[in-house]
């Protein structure tokens, strides 16, 4: 089903097509651009309030500046789906997020409009500026540079790093603060409120009217008469605001706030601002979800609603005769709530991640002892370490792929000081439609190779529960090391999960099925796969044998002697990168104990593995059950051909 466009939009084929057009006409290409986000996004899913309150913005920037050669770098991308559009992909627009078809965020290999590939937070102004002096030392100083980030982004450190450079330099930077007070859920901490108290400060937004019209006047008597004004302008800002203004603190000029959502009035500060010199901000306040009712009124539920009912708002879910299985965040969520209930020394921390990490059941029942960070990996570990000197049982929810941003905290603010703080990694593995950007799939060899870190992976929902009853644990937390429970995005395999907690024995494995001639070593939720392909191999008169390995450091030694000395071919399953994973701490002990196996790993290839679903994902890896079937069979022809030669 193709959404038809607009009659404005139909023509807009690139920005050189909307600057063809009189200023007059951009409010209705920015309800038709907004029509159209919301027709393709009720019918084939996506990211969806983010794109709707910067429908003007995007418009504005492509009408002002010379885009391509102007540059605008989207920070994370949820919200660049009107730029997409506007950018020669309105056609294919409908193929956003699915195998083979547009990536959900910017992608620098998708188009020459996407200046800088994003989907992490905070990027855009390191980015921007790095261009910025690219083309300084290229006597290009002409060339606009744009970074549009959110007050969510903002709470991250990158940015102010970003921001700390940026002001100590003559740059030709324009910082756009989207300001609409959300992230995926409410934003947190001091920045919100120092944000706050500048929107709503009536007497502050009088003056910065006047002095902004004051400056236009002046303009004629040169460049002193502009810096006169503006050292008046920040002096009254300190007293009007009672304190200093923190941007301008940092060497940037602020202007704003303004209307972010009125196309008019953004249109004209934008072409002003082009001839102001130097690194400025300009703060623009917007509605996540405009122009669409019920994301206006519920932004959290409409970050990423998935397919909906444009008409009526109904969010269409999947219907069930029989129980399904819960989520893997959800089974976090509601175990953390019921050991906190026994162990009051249990806490936990995410950074900007509630209701995406199922936190939120804690933070409503149990709110003294959960926390949301904001978006500010970083800041959470050494947050988690810092309570865990205290005696705390820290569990800290991160992204497998945010983890990465935090990498240098576990390092050396845990492991290094033998602090035992859990690390409960969700969306680990390959997730879907977000793409390489969000793919948690480096975590096992990144973790792995750390001292004092111990690395685990639930095949089921039972076992997450008692991973994380394990960890909270005092003869665990008096052994001083870190643990790292990886899972995956989505929904198990146990309809009855609220099972009876049990112990588990650290770096201990589990036979599943007996078989003699191959033994499939899985590690995490991909073991429900290779007992699947157990199945279809039995029909084929292949007897495997399965084994639920658990943790991939430490390793079970025992079991895996007794599988090396009953097995000649062997194989690993592992939703992780193949180098330094899971299948390489096998190899590694196979070499170290003089073993010579045939031994088949089975894991996302060396490769940037794109979007899709995640079953059309496992399918390229090989990595679902006909894959790690046929891998199996490959094996023992392998071996059967070895063999033939011999006798040759």
């Amino acid at each position: 089903m193709l959404i038809t466009p607009g009659k404005l939009l139909a023509k807009i084929d690139s920005p050189e097509d909307l600057r063809k057009l009189d200023i007059s006409q951009l409010p209705n290409v920015c309800n038709e651009l907004r029509q159209f986000i919301i027709d393709n996004v009720s019918v084939y899913g996506g990211h969806f309030g983010a794109s709707l309150g910067v429908v003007e913005l995007s418009v504005a920037l492509h009408y002002v500046f010379n885009t391509p050669d102007d540059q605008i770098v989207w920070d994370v991308g949820h919200q660049a789906y009107g730029h997409k559009i506007l950018t020669g992909r309105r056609d294919t627009f409908h193929s956003n997020r699915t195998y083979g078809g547009l990536a959900g965020f910017p992608k620098r290999k998708e188009s020459i409009y996407d200046a800088f590939g994003v989907g992490h937070s905070s990027t855009s102004i390191s980015s921007a500026l790095g261009m910025a002096v690219a083309s300084a030392l290229e006597n290009n100083h002409e060339r606009q540079h744009i970074a549009v980030i959110g007050d969510g982004a903002m709470t991250a450190g990158l940015a102010f790093e970003g921001m700390n450079h940026a002001g100590a330099t003559d740059s030709n930077l324009i910082i756009i603060l989207n300001d609409n007070c959300m992230a995926i859920d409410p934003n947190v901490g001091a920045l919100k409120e120092y944000l706050t108290d500048i929107t709503t400060s009536q007497t502050y937004n009088k003056f910065r009217d006047e002095v902004w019209n004051l400056l236009g006047k002046m303009s004629h008597f040169g460049k002193s008469a502009q810096e006169i004004v503006s050292k008046v302008e920040t002096v009254m800002k300190t007293a009007i605001l009672r304190q200093s203004n923190l941007f301008e603190s940092l060497g940037l000029r602020y202007f704003g706030p303004i209307d972010g959502n009125d196309i008019s009035h953004l249109t004209e500060v934008l072409h002003d601002l082009k001839s102001i010199p130097g690194p400025k901000i300009l703060h623009c306040l917007t509605v996540k979800g405009k122009g669409y009712g019920p994301a206006e009124k519920d932004q959290t539920k409409w970050h990423a609603p998935g397919i909906f009912d444009k008409i009526t708002g109904e969010i269409k879910k999947k219907t069930f005769d029989t129980p399904q299985a819960p989520k893997y965040q959800d089974v976090f969520g509601h175990t953390i709530v019921e050991l906190a209930k026994e162990n009051k020394k249990i806490v936990g921390i995410t950074p900007a991640m509630p209701s995406g990490s199922s936190l939120n059941i804690m933070m409503e029942e149990i709110p003294e002892r959960a926390f949301d960070v904001g978006i500010a990996e970083q800041h959470a570990v050494t947050f988690s370490a810092g309570m865990a000197t205290r005696g705390e049982v820290v569990f800290c929810n991160i992204y497998s792929t945010f983890m990465q941003r935090s990498y240098d905290q576990v390092v050396h603010d845990v492991c290094i000081q033998e602090l035992p703080v859990v690390f409960c990694l969700d969306r680990a593995g390959l997730v879907g439609a977000d793409g390489p950007t969000h793919h948690g799939v480096y975590d096992i060899a990144f973790m792995r190779c750390i001292p004092n870190m111990i690395v685990a992976s639930p095949m089921n929902e039972q076992e997450l529960r008692n991973m994380m009853y394990t960890a909270q644990l005092g003869s665990f937390q008096s052994g001083t090391k870190a643990i790292t429970i990886r899972y995956p995005r989505g929904a198990g395999v146990m309809p009855q999960w609220k099972t009876p907690f049990e112990e588990i024995t650290i770096g201990r494995g589990r036979n599943v099925r007996a078989g003699k001639d191959v033994a499939i070593l899985s590690f995490g939720p991909l073991g429900n796969s290779a007992n699947q392909a157990c199945d279809s191999l039995e029909k084929k008169g292949i007897s495997a044998a399965l084994y639920d390995m658990r943790f991939a450091k430490p390793l079970d030694e025992k079991l895996l002697h007794e599988i090396f000395t009953s097995f000649e071919r062997i194989v690993t399953v592992e939703d992780g990168c193949l180098q330094g994973g899971f299948g390489s701490a096998v190899l590694e002990f196979m070499v170290d104990n003089g073993y010579s196996n045939l031994v088949k790993r089975i894991g996302v290839p060396d490769t940037i593995v794109e979007h899709g679903e995640p079953q059309e994902l496992y399918h390229e890896c090989g990595m679902d059950a006909n894959g790690i079937a046929k891998s199996v069979q490959d094996l023992i022809n392998i071996e059967l051909r070895s063999k033939a030669a011999v006798l040759e």
